[in-house]
């Protein structure tokens, strides 16, 4: 039986430690009994894409896109995973969610884990751009929308998604925390199902090394595409993906 085929992960940079990719949309990182429904998975791919074991040093969402970076071997698999855990690394997001944002909000609120534990959380909102569109969803005959840079300085599971709907402000696309009218007219009249979270940005200091490592992935065509249909104008839409060290 021939081997299915997949497009190569983009590589948004690689050194002899570490490399960071754009991932897609829908893909897993990794095997999860969350997803069983899964048999692909960005480790499994850019394994045999770059024809050597790699280690995930940090997880996305299967939904969620953007940089995701990872080790080429143990030991620089388990100084990173350090760094992510002690929060010395900074990630910025991008969403497109529902409503008119604030011009700048810290969501200090803190989520509570499968088995009961309470975690703090905490994400810092930045408001890029505002749009209003003749979208008639429910009794409302326009349509209001946000695009937002979002820098979460704890890594808790589904932590902007949480936090969005939290304010009321869920982002599109968002299945089970965001709103079920927004994702169903995006769904049927423009057919989008992608959900429009974007993690555009690492940085962080490499290990033994000086200097700091700064990672950007742009939009996926999904993302992009929501964005040309709510009239974004936004200059972070177009650009080279790069990396600045």
């Amino acid at each position: 039986m021939t081997e299915p085929t997949h497009s190569p992960l983009q590589i948004l940079y690689q050194d002899a430690d570490l490399v960071a990719i754009n991932k897609p949309n829908g893909l897993l990182v990794h095997r999860s009994p969350i997803a069983a429904d899964a048999d692909v998975f960005a480790v499994q791919i850019f394994r045999d894409q770059l024809g050597q074991k790699v280690y995930p040093v940090h997880r996305l969402d299967r939904k969620t896109s953007g940089v995701l970076l990872f080790a080429l071997n143990e030991e620089m698999n388990s100084l990173m995973q350090q760094q992510f855990q002690e929060g010395k690394v900074e990630k910025t997001y991008h969403a497109i969610v529902r409503g008119y944002t604030p011009d700048q909000l810290d969501i200090d609120y803190p989520l509570k884990r499968e088995d009961g534990t309470i975690q703090e959380a905490f994400t810092s909102l930045r408001t890029l751009e505002r749009t209003e569109v003749n979208f008639a969803i429910g009794k409302h005959p326009t349509s209001r929308y946000s695009l937002v840079e979002l820098k979460p300085t704890t890594g808790r599971m589904h932590q902007l998604r949480k936090h969005m709907a939290h304010i009321f402000h869920p982002i599109i696309g968002d299945r089970p925390h965001g709103c079920n009218k927004q994702n169903r007219y995006f769904k049927e009249e423009l057919g989008m199902s992608t959900m429009m979270l974007h993690a555009s940005e690492i940085a962080f200091q490499v290990p033994n090394k000086t200097g700091e490592l700064r990672i950007r992935a742009n939009f996926q065509p999904d993302f992009l595409e929501v964005c040309q249909k709510l009239s974004f104008r936004s200059q972070l839409i177009e650009g080279p993906d790069e990396f600045i060290s």
